[in-house]
């Protein structure tokens, strides 16, 4: 890719062929954007690449005209600006059209803030403290922007739209650390595009990114929002006001999102966890919902070196929710891609580090469990690469039992490897994998 430090990502169809493709914001070079075309296997091709303000923080998909065409709007955290790029239908975009702000933006998001049916966009603005949104004319264009300054100084990049008190105007939440106090503040709406402050309500430091979602099902607009020590959950009472937080430990992380993973109906959460510089491994963590507000402890998945950010969206078309992290050190993207009613201990990748040539290694296993409701078929089971694998699976795994995979690792040359054990099940549409790493020297 050739963005450096990517930073921030939107998923979408930007050509129309029932792939999701990628709009992926980087540091390096100075205001890169970069459109990835998905290939609908979990993997993605280069499209267009483009220049887009001096340092653009973060990117949203919507449809500013109306006419099912994913646009494109971003922020830049060292201008005063806002850029709205218009979707061709085919994976390319128009040349950045600047909006001015009345100070540097940073999250930016869409939605209907003005009650007229016409999508708008929304910024964080540091400069006025404030919060500034563009009434969208629903012709891909845009009017000044009209702003709400913030009783405090703004402390926070992210925002999180919902409705929290069922008045059919959409309200603000957002999480900041304001000086020495850490905060989630809600900004009710008053559907002209301004907001009243409605309270806050502390949370653990630093909080850096929120999330809204209905955790106990039903219309009343909940709350997650990562800190230093995990993520705290601030039930709504749909007035407008929440429940104190109740924290969900996990290690360090940045970004969250709400997705029912697990395909029961029910919102889970998924969080990017970063590794430089917080002693913790890097990857994402999911935390399964119980549909009555509380979560089940979190799952780590290894990714990447340091990923900060974090989307979801049916990546290789299996019909079940994908993940990918966005890693601003190794320079690319990771996708965790959902294996359903199969899961795997421990997660991989699999390495086994260095291995003398023309010998092979000992065994690693990997716990295959069927966490379903029926019985799991497997049809086949191989590995590519310079691996070998036996198992104990044969052709069934019965309901919430398991078996264990055997792995082996032969190298035939000096050097790194890599390699995969691909399964056929009936979990999934498409293949399981576990993902492999050796040396061989």
């Amino acid at each position: 890719m050739p963005g450096k430090a990517p930073y921030s990502a939107a998923v979408g169809d930007f050509d129309g062929d029932g792939k999701l493709d990628m709009a992926v914001v980087s540091y390096l070079p100075t205001g890169t954007m970069n459109i990835l075309l998905g290939n609908g296997d979990g993997t993605f091709r280069l499209g267009q690449t483009f220049t887009v303000g001096v340092q653009p923080f973060f990117v949203a998909a919507a449809s500013f005209r109306r006419n099912g065409i994913l646009d494109l709007a971003v922020s830049d955290s060292l201008s005063s600006d806002v850029y709205v790029m218009l979707g061709n239908g085919d994976g390319t975009f128009q040349a950045p059209v600047a909006y001015p702000a009345s100070g540097r933006t940073y999250t930016i998001a869409t939605g209907d803030f003005t009650g007229d049916g016409v999508p708008d966009m929304i910024a964080i603005t540091d400069s006025c403290d404030c919060i500034s949104v563009f009434p969208g004319n629903g012709d891909g264009t845009f009017r000044a922007a009209v702003t709400t300054p913030l009783p405090y100084n703004v402390g926070g990049n992210a925002l999180a739209a919902g409705y929290f008190n069922n008045d059919k105007k959409l309200d603000l939440a957002i999480p900041g650390q304001f000086g020495s106090v850490s905060q989630v503040s809600i900004l009710l709406g008053n559907g002209d595009g301004t907001f009243t402050p409605n309270g806050y309500y502390a949370v653990a430091p630093p909080p850096d990114s929120i999330v809204v979602g209905n955790f106990r099902g039903g219309h009343i607009a909940d709350l997650a929002v990562t800190g230093g020590s995990g993520v705290e959950i601030l039930l709504g009472n749909g007035d407008g006001t929440f429940q104190q937080p109740v924290l969900y430990p996990t290690n360090f992380p940045t970004w969250v999102i709400a997705k029912d993973f697990s395909g029961n109906g029910v919102l889970d959460l998924a969080v990017s966890i970063p590794g430089l510089g917080s002693g913790y491994p890097p990857g994402a963590s999911v935390y399964k919902g119980n549909g009555d507000g509380t979560f089940q402890p979190a799952i780590f998945y290894p990714a990447g070196r340091d990923p900060k950010f974090i989307v979801a969206g049916d990546f290789n078309n299996d019909g079940k929710p994908d993940l990918v992290t966005v890693d601003d050190v190794s320079d690319g993207l990771v996708a965790l891609l959902n294996t359903g009613a199969v899961t795997f201990s421990p997660t991989t990748p699999l390495n086994f580090n260095k291995q003398a040539v023309g010998t092979t290694s000992a065994a690693r296993n990997v716990i295959l469990a069927n966490t379903g409701l029926t019985a799991l078929t497997i049809s086949a089971m191989k590995t590519t690469g310079q691996f070998g694998v036996t198992s104990t699976c044969g052709s069934s795994v019965p309901a919430g039992g398991n078996c264990t995979i055997s792995v082996t690792f032969s190298p035939k040359t000096k050097g790194a490897k890599s390699g995969t054990v691909t399964i056929k099940d009936s979990a999934s549409s498409k293949p399981q994998v576990i993902n492999l790493s050796g040396t061989g020297t």
